[in-house]
């Protein structure tokens, strides 16, 4: 590799070069700032939580163990929200991944009766927002409040999702569809069998977008849930985050007394808010991986018409 890039700065002229290792440490530079916080958020979790506490974790980590994760774990309520999110990011992210390639698809179809009406009708809502509280009156009217299903029904129809996905069904070429029609296809049929294989790349690239938002969403848990049975685990971080000094007394005084326990693992407020930090970001950044090779594609192609 390094030699690859030695032979592309022969080939260029000095200025060329110049501006190529500008780039290169601008973006190298930039890369370090993103992955930096959350490489010091882990190095702590897995250091004495007594070093850690007086911030004296900063590149490498010392003392190790994996007594934060164990413990917190064991945290009141965690896994329950965690089931939570895990659940309203999968089956909301499946209905608004499927919705909107359902939608995206209509709205090209010219024997859609008034499809120029119901796609404006749709679009109009991305311009005007009647606010949280009409949201909310909203919202319990329809028996949403306390109830899972008020994670994921407000979601499902996006008319951003549905521009991307009505995009890219547009630059599939009408032939096929006219071909199947021929053959005595449906519409249904016609969406499933046709049009469903095809648009793939775009379909990944809603569901990473649905999938995230799904599971970073709070403000819906606070708004519409007071059943502690119901949070989402993004609110039970803002919880933890704001009770760290409070929750930590809780998790030591859990632990077995029979067992002393070490000054380096005995559970500190930095230590709670970082372990939870963790255990909430980890799962979304597994998301990327799968889709990355769709994501590219799909939103150049969704957003680019001709």
């Amino acid at each position: 590799m390094v030699k690859g890039i030695r032979k592309r700065f022969k080939k260029q002229s000095f200025g060329d070069a110049v501006i190529s290792v500008f780039t290169y440490v601008f973006f190298a530079a930039f890369a370090f700032i993103c992955i930096y916080p959350f490489y010091y958020i882990f190095i702590n979790t897995i250091s004495s939580n007594e070093l850690s506490q007086k911030g004296l974790i900063i590149f490498l980590p010392r003392e190790l163990h994996i007594q934060n994760y164990l413990k917190a774990i064991k945290i009141p309520g965690l896994l329950d929200a965690a089931m939570i999110s895990v659940g309203r990011t999968v089956i909301g992210t499946l209905l608004t991944v499927g919705t909107t390639a359902f939608l995206g698809f209509m709205f090209t179809r010219e024997t859609l009766w008034c499809r120029k009406f119901w796609y404006r009708f749709v679009i109009i809502t991305m311009y005007f927002n009647a606010g949280i509280i009409p949201w909310f009156l909203t919202m319990r009217n329809l028996h949403l409040t306390n109830n899972f299903w008020g994670y994921i029904l407000p979601a499902v129809v996006s008319p951003f999702y549905i521009i991307l996905a009505k995009t890219f069904v547009e630059s599939i070429p009408k032939e096929l569809q006219q071909a199947a029609e021929i053959d005595g296809a449906g519409t249904m049929k016609i969406f499933l069998r046709v049009i469903m294989p095809v648009i793939k790349p775009i379909m990944a690239t809603v569901a990473i977008f649905a999938a995230v938002g799904q599971w970073n969403a709070f403000q819906d848990t606070l708004l519409l849930m007071t059943d502690d049975k119901l949070y989402s685990l993004q609110f039970i971080l803002y919880q933890y985050i704001n009770q760290a000094s409070s929750l930590k007394q809780l998790v030591n005084s859990s632990s077995s007394s029979a067992v002393a326990q070490s000054i380096a693992t005995v559970q500190t407020a930095t230590s709670i808010r970082m372990t939870v930090t963790i255990l909430v970001v980890a799962p979304i950044l597994l998301i990327y991986p799968i889709f990355q090779r769709y994501f590219v594609k799909g939103i150049m192609i969704g957003a680019v018409k001709g």
